[in-house]
């Protein structure tokens, strides 16, 4: 008997929910750990404080004199919230964050030292670049990368740490992480958002970009994840038959949450509100054991700071409450995986949602222009969408049960989707027109009454439009948001600015600038029609459909990540200034080799699961049916032993075919794997672990898969989906 195996699930089963106590409530505590204004005001001199906020507010250069008082006053409040070390937290290409802790101190040169720290130490830091990944931007002798501060973005503090938010780069200035060019993808949206707001309202000086993510994860055990070494390795299960019982009777969705989970829910938001990250709701999500966070909108850069922040401080607390947090894409096949839901929207200086219909016909053409534009940059820029959210993790997701399918489409919802229908056959002359109170009138009748919430929500749309916002839903669980937000900012950006020109120009031809927008967003609802889907994304027919309307329908991730590549695509990034050709280029090969590596760690730990675990196993009970026939034999007659030993003969066989089935196909996996590795392209060995190795992976899991039902159960040594799924 597995004696270790049902130890464990007693004390999984054991498990009581954490008290967590707080004295304070939690809008006392809001913020507590973050270098806020209200903290600036308190700590920074009146100057230092006013030049910082005009620096951030206006987006301008700080000058080098002001950051010494600015880290003088940083450093004060830290060490009173018990910091000894700083940290320049960036985030480079391997999808999460780094740091590298300095202490405070510095010697005096008598014996003593002093806690000090620099504006020079605030503003810049050297970081070893030579260990991150960069795609062949720089040679491995060539270490030296630098971090510089984004004071946009506050600094915190993490237990002991002062963390300050920076941009990573290397020693020639490209960008090696993922803020720079988030960053700089949301001054080129500014810029050409900016531009065609001028036409409806030339107060507007500024168009910032907002994100809204909803993160959902799974929660396992602390000791069952322990048994499972392919959760430790991979963040996913490699084996494992689906439970009697999943997600089929959708029970679990928004149900009530388990009184561990509640726990570790309110620990968690208490310390994400400490920290700044403005969480609001929580819920059980559809697959069991599966769950949501989601905090309220806040601008991208930020937003984006507090979700990779999030992920970090939801494993410290779950580890409190003997959990463990999967952000893995699909860590149980047969369930609904996980996704970061990504509402992006556009306000404003001035106070309007770009994406919000307004209250006549003037607030109206405004939103159709930014709303039409939005779907033509995801027309023209759909592969390469799909390409900012592929991964190796992602791929299981996508198409699979509620997720998104694996082909960008937008969704409008019926009203809005009419009233492009009537604007885009209305007659140029005729739908725009001055009454006697100089209010600009559109001839579709019902424009000025398109209202607040007027889409309906559709689950397998990939990019939606909901209201007065465009919902993302195909980025993965575990993904830096930034990659599919600065590829969005960027198509947008750069479809805005050429909308300008074409407007600009019938302008310049003597067009009336109200009759030039309208011709303009008409020829656009005819060229981006292909993007515009409303029915449902799992089905055969779209596939085909999309096929037909010229859409990317690859599902080869490597293969995806052309879309980098294409002329088009380097095109926008170098001329909206996002990233340089060489740094596109860099950035592919790194996801190429990525995508490589998370494939080759998989069949590595399958490999050894299936030869050190389940063989030994399977051989192990096949040994006690063989045992058994032998004895039937010793004692019945040859008639009577055929009868009562059939049975076990006919799962002697069947174990027999797993076993001999799985043997060679992990030899002939490690052998893939081999040819795979002498490759010397990145892309072609993607490629190859993509068509040779993975096929592989899934054909062996599904022997082992039938295994498991056939084996002992108390012979199995690995946590079953009916143990690991459901929290007690």
């Amino acid at each position: 008997m597995n004696s270790l195996r049902f130890e464990l699930l007693r004390e999984a089963l054991g498990r009581k929910a954490v008290q967590v106590n707080s004295e304070n409530r939690p809008a006392d505590e809001y913020a507590k750990y973050v270098f806020n204004r209200e903290k600036m005001q308190k700590y920074l001199s009146k100057y230092t404080y006013k030049a910082l906020t005009e620096s951030i507010d206006k987006g301008l250069p700080l000058d080098r004199s002001i950051a010494d008082g600015v880290a003088t006053g940083m450093k004060q409040w830290a060490i009173e919230l018990g910091a000894t070390h700083y940290t320049h937290w960036f985030q480079p290409l391997t999808g999460g964050t780094a740091e590298k802790h300095d202490a405070f101190i510095e010697p005096t040169g008598n014996g003593n030292v002093l806690e000090e720290f620099s504006g020079k130490l605030l503003v810049q830091q050297e970081p070893d670049a030579s260990s991150f990944p960069n795609g062949g931007l720089r040679n491995t002798f060539e270490a030296r990368g630098y971090s510089a501060w984004d004071p946009s973005s506050p600094a915190f503090v993490v237990g002991d740490t002062l963390c300050i938010p920076t941009v990573f780069i290397s020693y020639t200035g490209e960008a090696l992480d993922y803020k720079t060019p988030l960053l700089r993808s949301t001054n080129a949206l500014n810029k050409a958002a900016t531009a065609v707001c001028n036409y409806f309202d030339e107060n507007v000086q500024k168009v910032i970009s907002y994100l809204g993510w909803e993160q959902e994860y799974f929660l396992v055990d602390d000791a069952l994840y322990a048994a499972r070494h392919d959760l430790v390795m991979t963040g996913r299960t490699l084996m494992g038959h689906e439970s009697a019982k999943n997600q089929q009777l959708e029970d679990h969705y928004f149900g009530a949450i388990p009184t561990r989970v509640l726990a570790f829910m309110t620990d968690l938001e208490n310390e994400c509100l400490k920290l700044g990250i403005p969480v609001k709701t929580r819920h059980n999500e559809v697959a069991p054991n599966q769950f949501e966070l989601a905090p309220v909108y806040e601008e991208i850069n930020l937003a984006n700071d507090h979700n990779l922040l999030l992920m970090s401080v939801m494993k410290k607390v779950a580890r409190r409450h003997n959990f463990r947090v999967l952000l893995h894409e699909k860590p149980f096949k047969g369930v609904n995986g996980s996704g970061k839901h990504n509402n992006w929207s556009m306000g404003t200086d001035t106070g309007v949602n770009l994406f919000s219909p307004g209250k006549n016909a003037v607030e109206n053409l405004q939103f159709i222009t930014f709303l039409v534009n939005t779907m033509m940059a995801v027309y023209k820029h759909n592969g390469l969408l799909k390409a900012s959210i592929s991964s190796a993790t992602n791929a299981h997701r996508l198409g699979a049960n509620e997720a998104p399918p694996a082909i960008v489409s937008t969704f409008l919802g019926k009203q809005i989707s009419e009233v492009l229908d009537k604007l885009e056959k209305a007659s140029a002359d005729d739908v725009i027109h001055f009454d006697e109170k100089s209010a600009l009138r559109l001839g579709v009748a019902h424009l000025p009454e398109v209202l607040l919430d007027n889409t309906d929500r559709n689950r397998t749309s990939p990019f939606a439009f909901t209201g007065n916002r465009f919902e993302f839903r195909a980025v993965g669980s575990s993904a830096n948001c930034a990659d599919a937000m600065l590829t969005l900012n960027t198509a947008v950006a750069s479809q805005l600015a050429q909308f300008k020109v074409e407007v600009d120009s019938l302008i310049e031809d003597k067009m009336p600038k109200e009759k030039a927008i309208v011709t303009v967003v008409k020829s656009l609802i005819s060229k981006c029609k292909a993007i515009h889907f409303e029915g449902n994304g799992y089905s055969d027919e779209w596939k085909a459909e999309a096929a037909k309307r010229g859409l990317d329908c690859e599902t080869s991730v490597p293969v995806i990540f052309d879309n980098y590549l294409k002329p088009e695509s380097l095109a926008i990034f170098e001329n909206c200034g996002v990233l340089s050709h060489a740094e596109v280029e860099s950035r592919c090969e790194v996801k190429w080799e990525t995508y490589t590596k998370k494939i080759q760690i998989e069949s590595r730990v399958l490999g050894d699961l299936a030869m050190n675990h389940i063989v030994p196993v399977a051989s192990g009970y096949r040994a006690v049916l063989l045992d058994n026939v032998f004895k039937l034999g010793s004692v019945f007659s040859k008639d009577e032993t055929e009868t009562m030993s059939r049975q076990d003969k006919r799962i002697i066989k069947e174990i027999s075919t797993h076993i001999d089935f799985i043997t060679e196909q992990v030899e002939a996996m490690i052998e893939a794997r081999s040819k795979a590795n002498a490759i010397a392209a990145e892309r072609e060995k993607a490629i190859a672990y993509h068509d040779k190795v993975v096929p592989m992976m899934e054909e062996i899991r599904s022997h082992i898969d039938k295994l498991e039902l056939i084996v002992d159960d108390r012979m199995w040594t690995l946590p079953k989906y009916r143990e690991l799924l459901f929290i007690r």
